[in-house]
């Protein structure tokens, strides 16, 4: 297996604090076909009890995959991303995205194992208040990274 297997156990932090803006979600919601009004319209969020516009389940994966990225593209980790097919996502939020959010990010490398031939990494990105490092929501993936044919 080409992965760095010695990297298991680390973590990697964006810089920045990802900001949530309104035209992000209404963005990821057109580009998933997450139709609900409360993606889009302040009103209809608020009315909602939301303080914005709500973002899909889906869209934490966009600070995720940033996050994770800083692992990813590490000359040292042995990952071929040419050779990289997504496994699985799992989202378990403590509350909902909403424009306006300023998430901290930490992945970290929760797994690596070969199946196969194949390269098998989980990641664990939690994003947090980054004001007051309250918990929102944890991003566990499951990359494959494919073996060479023989």
């Amino acid at each position: 297996m080409s992965v760095n297997t010695e990297l298991a156990g680390t973590s990697y932090t964006l810089e920045t604090p990802f900001e949530v803006s309104r035209e992000a979600i209404a963005a990821f919601a057109r580009a998933t076909g997450a139709t609900h009004p409360a993606h889009v319209d302040v009103e209809a969020a608020k009315a909602l009890g939301y303080t914005d516009v709500v973002a899909p389940a889906t869209f934490a994966v966009v600070p995720a995959q940033r996050t994770e990225g800083l692992y990813i593209s590490r000359p040292d980790a042995g990952i071929d991303f040419s050779r990289v097919v997504h496994g699985s996502e799992q989202f378990t939020y403590t509350r909902p995205i909403v424009a306006g959010d300023v998430l901290a990010a930490t992945c970290h490398v929760d797994g690596l194992r070969e199946a196969g031939g194949h390269a098998m990494i989980t990641t664990r990105t939690e994003l947090s208040d980054a004001a007051s490092g309250d918990p929102v929501v944890s991003v566990v993936s499951t990359i494959v990274v494919r073996g060479d044919a023989a």
